[in-house]
């Protein structure tokens, strides 16, 4: 049985909705305005019931295929960021490749070794398919450098894995941050942290 099953509009037009929601940080009521201007009236309550049932499905179904190749095994770039939440700072760890495509990130409520090892380890076993990176770059974080050392020990990360903490060689990773802000400035933040 398709996912798409009892749905009035075709699984084409839906998908394409949730496609431009999250590749290009466009609003409900934006989408709402350009599907009525191309001939499909769809309400903007619609677009988000589209995108909170269909974007984690997308996700999931494309994350094989955006993570083959073997790329995943050359030169990762890890950095955090903080941005508000139901009024409160979190963290945002993210892992990216050099060519830029994300490997993973994750939500934290605190910037400690703890948050970054649950982090890196998430990391390491989700592109575990693909070996391990042959170096990490960071920004100058102590937490990252220890948690790293302390992956390796565990057995969790390959001892060949190289460690950078260059300023300036996630210049990358930094240059994303700004994305998600621009997405979020306008949105006013998070309203909640869902676990």
């Amino acid at each position: 049985m398709s996912i798409f099953s009892g749905r009035h509009h075709p699984k084409d037009v839906i998908l394409w909705v949730v496609r431009w929601y999250c590749r290009y940080g466009v609003g409900y009521r934006d989408l709402e305005e350009m599907l009525t201007e191309g001939g499909v009236p769809v309400d903007h309550t619609t677009v988000y019931r589209w995108v909170q049932r269909y974007a984690p499905e997308l996700d999931e179904r494309t994350r094989w295929y955006r993570r083959v190749g073997g790329w995943t095994a050359q030169s990762w770039r890890v950095d955090e960021t903080s941005i508000r939440v139901g009024g409160r700072w979190c963290s945002v760890y993210r892992a990216v490749t050099s060519p830029g495509d994300t490997l993973e990130f994750s939500l934290s409520t605190r910037r400690n070794t703890a948050s970054a090892k649950r982090f890196l380890a998430k990391t390491l076993r989700s592109t575990a398919h693909a070996g391990p990176p042959r170096v990490i770059d960071t920004d100058e974080n102590p937490a990252l450098a220890a948690v790293i050392a302390e992956l390796k020990a565990d057995g969790r990360c390959a001892t060949s894995v190289r460690h950078r903490a260059v300023r300036y060689l996630d210049n990358r990773i930094e240059g994303g941050h700004g994305r998600l802000r621009r997405v979020l400035g306008p949105k006013c933040g998070f309203k909640t942290q869902c676990h």
